[in-house]
């Protein structure tokens, strides 16, 4: 489903062929570009000075993937955006979005992200690791065989030896 605004978007980005673990957006520099996802998943995931990954968000066919904070504030990206699997994009230029005559593309982009955040931090505050991981099921079951148990566990803020844990304990009951 394409809407209007993003269709707008697209006449201005070059459609683009990405390998698996492909760097989109490298962690600590200037943002500049919006990628819309035409196949492929991606991740935002920010990168420890010990090699420790926690994933902020995961990208799928048809969504756009970008940073809101650094694009809004004009930041150094605080996360790396990375393909986890071969795809195709299209790279839009990011200051599209502060142009007049594409406010809908901003007003639907922000509308979106504020729900998703909203949901993703009631998700945390008002579950423990079981729930959060019976949430990710009930409302992403495609998840489960897209990602791998290390990503899935990092999302919801956990090891990915408690989730295996909290998934054996689930099986069995």
């Amino acid at each position: 489903m394409t809407t209007d605004w993003l269709t707008a978007l697209q006449q201005f980005g070059r459609m683009r062929s990405m390998s698996a673990m492909e760097t989109l957006q490298r962690q600590g520099e200037p943002q500049h570009s919006l990628f819309w996802l035409q196949e492929g998943t991606a991740r935002a995931v920010y990168h420890s000075a010990q090699g420790q990954e926690k994933v902020k968000e995961f990208y799928f066919a048809g969504e756009c993937c970008f940073l809101y904070l650094s694009w809004l504030t004009g930041s150094m990206a605080d996360y790396s955006l990375q393909m986890l699997t071969p795809g195709r994009l299209c790279e839009i230029p990011l200051r599209l979005l502060d142009k007049p005559e594409h406010l809908t593309a901003r007003l639907a982009l922000l509308n979106q992200q504020v729900i998703y955040k909203e949901k993703k931090e009631q998700m945390f505050l008002l579950n423990n690791p079981e729930q959060r991981w019976q949430y990710v099921q009930a409302n992403f079951p495609d998840w489960e065989q897209q990602l791998t148990q290390k990503d899935l566990a990092s999302y919801i803020g956990i090891s990915p030896v408690s989730l295996s844990r909290i998934r054996a304990r689930l099986n069995k009951g």
